[in-house]
C-alpha cells in the first residue's frame, strides 16, 4: 500500500529525499520476510518465518514419548500429526489473513489445545511436561549466565539505580546479529560489559554497545548493520519514552509496537506544532498496520546515523520519530 502523507515541518531540517540515506546495499543475510507472511517471535526476541513443519516435529516427539519408537512408523500417528499441523496453521491464517506476528508461546499453546481437542490427553500431558522441562532448563541457564556476569549497577533516566539487565542487553545484541554472516554477538557483549562501570547511565550502556560494534566494521562489513541495529535501540528508547508508550523495546517487540505508534506520534507532532493537523485525517490505524518493523534492519550505520542527526523530528533534542514512521510521513 502506497500512501503519500504530506507534512508541514517547522524548525526541522530535512526533505523527502532523506529517504535515500539508508542502505543501498543489502546485508549478507540468511532469511527474509514477505508480505502476508506469519512471523514468530522467538524467546530471544528474534523474528523468524512461521514454519508448520516445526510444529509437526514437536507433536511427533510428544507421540514418541508416549507410544515409543513404533509411533514414528505409524500411519495413524503420521496422519494425525499432519492434520493437527494444518489445523493450527489454519487457526493463525484465519486470525491474521494479511499476515502478522505471533509469539512462540502462542504457537505452543495452540499445540496443547489441538491435542486436547482430539482426545489425545496422554500426548497432551507429555507435551505440557516437555514445555515445563524446557522452561526449567532456560531458567537454570539464565541464572547461570547472570552468576557468571559481574554485577553492575546502572543509573536510569529518573536517577534511580538498579542491576544491569544482562538478559535484555544480550537479547538486543543477539537481535542485532540475527541473520548476518561473520559477526559475533559474544564478542560485542563481552566487550560492552568490559567498558561498563558501577553507576553507569543506561544511555551509556547502549552507547557502549554501539561503539563496540562500530570498531569491528573494519573486520567485516556486516558489522555496519549490527551497529545500526544497536543504534536503533537508543532511538526506540528515546521515541517510545517521549511518546509515553514504553521505556524501551527490542526489535522483536517492534512488530506489535509499530502499529500502535503512528497515532501518538502524529498527535504529539501536531501538539508541538511540528506536523500539519491535516495528518490526523488519515486512517492512522490502517497506515500503522502497513509498517514493517523488519525493514529497520536494512540500514547501514552511516545511513541511520544520518537520518538520526539530520532528519528525524525532535523536540528539545529528543528524537521521537522512528524510521518506518518517518518514511510513512514523507
Amino acid at each position: 500500500m502506497e500512501t503519500h502523507m504530506q507534512t508541514e515541518s517547522r524548525g526541522q531540517s530535512g526533505t523527502s529525499s532523506s529517504a535515500h540515506t539508508g542502505s543501498t546495499s543489502k546485508p549478507t543475510a540468511s532469511s527474509s520476510t514477505a508480505p502476508g507472511q506469519i512471523r514468530v517471535i522467538k524467546r530471544n526476541g528474534a523474528v523468524v518465518g512461521y514454519d508448520e513443519s516445526k510444529i509437526v516435529v514437536a507433536i511427533t516427539k510428544a507421540y514418541l514419548a508416549v507410544e515409543g519408537g513404533t509411533a514414528a512408523a505409524s500411519s495413524r500417528v503420521h496422519d494425525t500429526v499432519t492434520k493437527l499441523g494444518k489445523q493450527i496453521t489454519l487457526i493463525f491464517r484465519r486470525r491474521m489473513p494479511s499476515g502478522g506476528t505471533i509469539h512462540i508461546e502462542d504457537v505452543q499453546d495452540q499445540v496443547e489445545l489441538a491435542l486436547m481437542r482430539t482426545g489425545e490427553h496422554k500426548v497432551a500431558r507429555s507435551y505440557v511436561l516437555y514445555r515445563a522441562e524446557r522452561a526449567r532448563v532456560r531458567e537454570t541457564q539464565r541464572v547461570r549466565e547472570q552468576d557468571n556476569t559481574p554485577s553492575i549497577t546502572v543509573t536510569y533516566d529518573d536517577g534511580t539505580q538498579g542491576p544491569l539487565d544482562t538478559i535484555r542487553l544480550r537479547t538486543v545484541i543477539d537481535e542485532a546479529c540475527e541473520g548476518l554472516e561473520n559477526v559475533s554477538a559474544d564478542v560485542i557483549y563481552n566487550e560492552t560489559i568490559k567498558n561498563l562501570y558501577p553507576g553507569v547511565k543506561i544511555d551509556d550502556v547502549r552507547t557502549s554497545a554501539v561503539m563496540t560494534a562500530r570498531t569491528l566494521v573494519e573486520k567485516d562489513p556486516n558489522y555496519t548493520y549490527v551497529t545500526a541495529r544497536l543504534l536503533l535501540d537508543t532511538l526506540r528508547s528515546e521515541a517510545l519514552g517521549f511518546l509515553g508508550l514504553a521505556n524501551s523495546a527490542t526489535q522483536g517487540e517492534m512488530h506489535y509496537r509499530y502499529p500502535t505508534t503512528l497515532r501518538p506520534y502524529i498527535e504529539k507532532g501536531v501538539e508541538l506544532g511540528l506536523l500539519s493537523p491535516h495528518l490526523m485525517e488519515y486512517d492512522l490505524e490502517r497506515l500503522g498496520e502497513a509498517m514493517k518493523a523488519e525493514r529497520d534492519t536494512q540500514f547501514t550505520y552511516l545511513g541511520l546515523q544520518t537520518l538520526y542527526d539530520r532528519y528525524f523530528i525532535h523536540s528539545e533534542g529528543i528524537r521521537f520519530e522512528l524510521p518506518q514512521v518517518f518514511f510513512m510521513r514523507v
